[in-house]
């Protein structure tokens, strides 16, 4: 059996949404997981009939959403059991500015190389409130999964006699935008005046 074949047997089984819930739930907590790779065949392939593109974005979504309220609770922990410690006293300070911008950075967070995990983190470590946390962290799920739903979708629609061209080309596309966008963050990194340490 072929990589084509297997792909193939599994992107049609019933069981890849759980899979791609699977992926994503453990990516949003551990970014050894390469969700965003499974998403995008998943993609390219449901432009052959299966899977369901629909099925691929819920699904996708809900793992991510159940992944960032895992690092919500994991970040709660953080100010009760060390409130003395360095990073509290740096969370206490970023807690104004997620009051006022959090439900920007939740979004865009997610489409951040590493953002997306300090950004969920930092949520329940400042007591975020839950109920807007959820409306943020869905919103932004939903649009992470349409996208890279979309790329292998698009992909596998150019490529449609051989979806497997269709997932590297997703895939490469994919990996060509996290590039940009970590290129653009570094540059601004970089822009920012450093402050100088207080003797």
């Amino acid at each position: 059996m072929n990589l084509l074949q297997i792909a193939d047997t599994v992107m049609t089984s019933p069981a890849v949404y759980l899979l791609i819930f699977a992926f994503t739930l453990v990516d949003a907590v551990l970014p050894v997981m390469p969700s965003e790779a499974v998403i995008v065949a998943a993609g390219a392939f449901a432009a052959t009939g299966e899977p369901d593109v629909l099925g691929v974005v819920l699904s996708a979504a809900l793992g991510i959403v159940a992944g960032d309220h895992i690092m919500y609770a994991i970040g709660s922990r953080i100010t009760r059991r060390r409130p003395a410690s360095k990073l509290a006293q740096l969370i206490a300070r970023a807690t104004p500015l997620l009051r006022r911008r959090g439900g920007n950075l939740i979004i865009t967070g997610r489409f951040v190389p590493g953002g997306r995990i300090a950004t969920t983190a930092a949520c329940g470590a400042t007591h975020y409130p839950i109920r807007r946390f959820t409306v943020y962290a869905s919103i932004a799920a939903l649009l992470w999964a349409t996208f890279a739903t979309m790329i292998g979708f698009i992909g596998g629609t150019a490529f449609e006699e051989h979806p497997i061209y269709g997932v590297v080309a997703g895939i490469a596309i994919a990996l060509s935008v996290t590039g940009v966008t970590e290129l653009v963050a570094y540059r601004r990194r970089r822009r920012r005046p450093q402050t100088l340490p207080t003797p």
